[in-house]
């Protein structure tokens, strides 16, 4: 299980995230939403060791991330962290690439091999494999990137904004099925952002509310409805939560061209 106990962080002006505790357990999916600059992505930076709370920590399966630098070694083994626009090497291969992530994490060269080639399969990049990165358009870029945290075949995976950056619907629907898989079949636990309701109300066993740096919510889809005493869409329920003036301000903006409003 992931474990998050009182973590603060912030960059020398405010506070990103304020005393965030959650537990995530083992196997689960877990999408993270909130408004844009409100510590999403901070958050999953702090869950992966990229940056270390000010205040807090972060423990996986019992173990407290940069403990020593031995504990911390075998941490990063068992996790992948993807931002949402990875460092890629232009000059060299797909496959190259991937392969050489999945020797860092320690797989087997046969059990590699036969992984890339399912994965360039599985993401349609069977010809571009061999071809430089550089030459890959935006939505080829982001599914190497997607093929590099997969064949670590690690049992953490944190990912920022996985589905952005052009994928094609083939390549959603891809790997909405192989999350969903790794989960249930491997108990792979999955920590994700996405600001797609419809994605979330799909993949996530729960839903990690971030406002204003605080965790405003930590439920299921329907605990959540609950929790806002509706029952419409996902999409409605997170409007609620996150903006609730979003309605306001929409009809605000088209105020001016209401019949008998002067116009200029």
């Amino acid at each position: 299980m992931i474990r998050v106990e009182n973590v603060t962080h912030h960059y020398g002006i405010r506070p990103v995230l304020k005393n965030i505790n959650l537990e995530i357990a083992t196997g689960e999916l877990v999408v993270v939403v909130g408004p844009n600059g409100m510590g999403k992505t901070t958050l999953l930076g702090v869950l992966a060791g990229v940056l270390w709370p000010h205040t807090g920590h972060v423990e996986f399966d019992g173990v407290r991330r940069r403990q020593s630098v031995q504990t911390e070694r075998e941490l990063r083994r068992r996790i992948v962290y993807l931002p949402d626009h990875s460092w890629l090497p232009k000059s060299r291969t797909g496959r190259e690439f991937i392969l050489a992530v999945g020797r860092l994490y320690g797989v087997d060269d046969l059990r590699l091999f036969d992984h890339a080639d399912r994965l360039l399969q599985l993401f349609d990049l069977t010809e571009q494999g061999d071809q430089p990165i550089y030459s890959y358009s935006a939505g080829q870029l982001k599914k190497i990137s997607l093929c590099s945290a997969l064949i670590t075949e690690a049992p953490y995976l944190l990912l920022d904004e996985p589905f952005s950056g052009g994928l094609d619907p083939s390549g959603i629907l891809a790997l909405k099925r192989v999350l969903q898989r790794l989960a249930a079949d491997q108990n792979v636990t999955v920590v994700m952002t996405t600001p797609v309701p419809e994605l979330v109300e799909e993949l996530a066993h729960r839903i990690a509310i971030i406002r204003d740096g605080e965790l405003a919510a930590f439920d299921t889809a329907d605990g959540l409805r609950r929790l806002t005493g509706g029952d419409g869409s996902l999409a409605e329920v997170l409007q609620r939560l996150l903006n609730p003036q979003t309605l306001e301000n929409i009809d605000h903006y088209f105020e001016r061209d209401q019949p008998g409003r002067v116009t200029r």
